[in-house]
């Protein structure tokens, strides 16, 4: 039971990429963020932003792929080794973000940071470029058709909104309800759901998978 809990756990994603940008010490930090799915791609991003910023002095990337982020990689892009590329990482792991690749851009200043200060930036900037991105959860849950009849539909759409979940209904002779749930409180919300209209109401799984929360 443990490992199917842990093998349909929820994952975070990037679904819209965005760029952020800093300043430090006259040194210019520009962050680009991209959802990526494969190596391909994330690779087709990062030479995209090389010739975007060709004029720049590093273009430093980092990804991560993969439902429980198995892929990582990451460049310094000729800043000393572990300034760039490997505090970048650090921010996508800790944000618990897969799906996701970021290059920083860096067009120096004339001041050197340091290799403390080095990392400072580019920390910052990934955090910037993420700020400006949108992310959402993807959780494991079912497509639930609730058949019922209209006595005790209010009864049901009461019970669903005080769950937060988003119903559709569809009116014929009586009512069907379909509504997506976390595959976690699926059987405690068909106990509820039973008990409140004394079993009148009828279920249906149409589908089950992985699917976009926002919230």
């Amino acid at each position: 039971m443990e490992e199917k809990k842990e093998q349909f756990s929820p994952y975070r994603i990037l679904v819209e990429g965005g760029s952020g940008e800093i300043i430090e010490k006259k040194s210019r930090f520009i962050a680009n963020t991209m959802p990526v799915s494969s190596e391909e791609e994330a690779a087709a991003f990062i030479e995209s932003m090389r010739k975007k910023y060709y004029d720049a002095k590093h273009n430093c990337p980092a990804y991560i792929i993969g439902r429980n982020q198995e892929l990582t990689r990451c460049s310094d892009d000729k800043e000393p080794a572990g300034t760039a590329g490997r505090p970048i990482l650090e921010v996508l792991l800790k944000e618990n973000l897969t799906g996701a690749a970021i290059v920083v851009t860096r067009y120096f200043g004339g001041v050197l940071l340091g290799t403390g200060g080095l990392v400072r930036a580019y920390t910052e900037a990934a955090k910037a470029g993420l700020a400006a991105s949108k992310t959402a959860w993807m959780r494991y849950g079912v497509m639930l058709s609730i058949k019922t009849n209209y006595t005790d539909l209010g009864r049901i759409q009461f019970l669903l909104a005080g769950k937060g979940l988003e119903a559709e209904c569809i009116y014929t002779e009586n009512v069907e309800i379909q509504v997506r749930v976390p595959a976690e409180e699926k059987d405690f919300l068909l106990k509820e759901l039973t008990e409140g209209t004394a079993g009148r109401a009828s279920f249906q799984i149409l589908e089950e998978g992985y699917y976009r929360d926002f919230t």
